[in-house]
């Protein structure tokens, strides 16, 4: 027996070296490939020497993301600043961390209010400037199809998801400038795919723009940018009542066609399509989003792109780079049809 594994690893040595010395190229090109990877591996978990005195803004810290980032930050000796929407939310965070978080009330659709917050963290950080900006703040209703939306509808998630983000950043920049700081901007990958109407997807895609040119200013004044693209996790950006509850307001104001069209049964199909995704989908380990914007602040060379979630990495990421048919064709299979469309076409045919 013992004779045979001799030979047998003879033979495998031979096929070896039989291997290296007809296909040198094939060789060196596997060793490259490992050998770059040990040194993006090696250099990836670089981390800054210290955290202690490094001041961090976090926005949309009333649960979720912001919320247990900011818990997590402030135990490793970051100094912290949460913006809550809410007072209430605000005053939870405080009792379960110390007095060495501070927390802000903040809404990021209101100029006044960020103005405010700004002049709390400048007088906060004095001459070390704000180490770290992260935007974490977003909601996601009103999402449904593109013809069930009005204007206000899109406002409604544009101003705070893009637009409310890009205020902020911007009167950020010249205590981040002053503390050669990062900004960490959560975006998602429907930013990268979009397969629902309303001004998530846009907002999000928005995000991942703004925050590509940003990096490239910012670069020179030693600011750096990270983006971060989780996958679907249960926070309240994903609450089920609260999306169900808003899909129930733009069905019942929908026009007596628009409703025809899509039919009576889609508007079921379409709420049982939402429930199996959060139920299946959403994954309740937000510590996945929550580590990749930690190695942002912590790590000595930050990633350019995140993605959060196994569902980001290994379907939707993917996914947004292969070709629009083949996208077009797995978002059909998984959304809900309109019943009513052949009826409304030959309604529109008869009636010209």
């Amino acid at each position: 027996m013992l004779l045979y594994n001799g030979e047998e690893e003879e033979d495998l040595l031979d096929r070896f070296k039989e291997l290296w010395i007809v296909h040198p190229a094939l060789m060196g090109t596997m060793t490259s490939i490992v050998f770059l990877f040990v040194c993006w591996t090696i250099k990836d978990n670089l981390k800054i020497p210290d955290t202690r005195g490094k001041y961090v803004f976090i926005t949309g810290c009333d649960s979720g993301f912001g919320n247990l980032l900011a818990q997590r930050l402030h135990k490793k000796g970051f100094s912290v600043i949460a913006a809550c929407l809410t007072e209430k939310g605000s005053d939870e965070l405080k009792a379960c961390t110390s007095q060495n978080l501070k927390t802000v009330v903040l809404n990021v659709t209101n100029a006044e209010s960020i103005d405010n917050a700004v002049t709390y963290v400048a007088e906060e950080t004095g001459s070390k400037g704000l180490y770290g900006l992260v935007n974490n703040a977003g909601r996601a209703t009103p999402i449904g199809p593109t013809d069930w939306l009005d204007m206000e509808d899109f406002h409604k998630v544009l101003n705070v998801n893009l637009i409310g983000l890009i205020e902020v950043t911007i009167k950020f920049l010249p205590l981040l400038k002053k503390g050669s700081g990062r900004i960490v901007n959560v975006a998602s990958v429907m930013g990268r795919l979009a397969f629902g109407g309303g001004g998530y997807c846009l907002s999000k895609c928005g995000v991942e723009s703004f925050s590509d040119s940003l990096r490239r200013d910012m670069q020179h004044f030693g600011v750096k940018v990270s983006i971060i693209e989780p996958g679907f996790f249960k926070t309240g950006v994903t609450n089920l009542e609260i999306i169900e509850k808003d899909l129930h307001r733009l069905w019942n104001r929908l026009t007596p066609e628009i409703r025809y069209a899509y039919g009576d049964k889609y508007f079921d199909n379409y709420l049982k399509v939402q429930r199996l995704s959060m139920k299946t989908l959403c994954s309740s380990d937000i510590s996945k989003v929550t580590n990749c914007m930690e190695h942002a602040l912590t790590a000595r060379y930050p990633r350019t792109r995140y993605g959060a979630g196994w569902d980001a990495k290994f379907f939707w990421l993917p996914l947004s780079y292969a070709p629009a048919v083949v996208a077009d064709v797995m978002l059909k299979i998984m959304l809900p049809q309109p019943n009513g469309i052949k009826n409304s076409v030959a309604k529109n045919q008869v009636d010209v």
